[in-house]
């Protein structure tokens, strides 16, 4: 697998962006990684907003119902 600094990351991210392949690219800072530049697959990407419209949310979705005290 690929590895770059992060300043040398940072000088030729335009470029890296164009050509980075599905194995991914390293990011490291002295050494150590720190993050992995992967490509969005089409897979992945049809997901955002395939469920538009098909499910129903019921109740209350921010709560757990659970009833509790302050004090206690």
């Amino acid at each position: 697998m690929k590895q770059i600094a992060a300043a040398k990351f940072k000088e030729q991210c335009l470029a890296l962006l164009d050509s980075v392949g599905a194995e991914g690219i390293v990011i490291t800072k002295r050494g150590k990684p720190v993050a992995k530049l992967i490509p969005i697959g089409a897979e992945s990407a049809a997901l955002i907003g395939a469920l538009e419209g098909r499910l129903k949310i019921t109740g209350q979705i921010l709560s757990t119902d659970a009833k509790w005290h302050a004090e206690s």
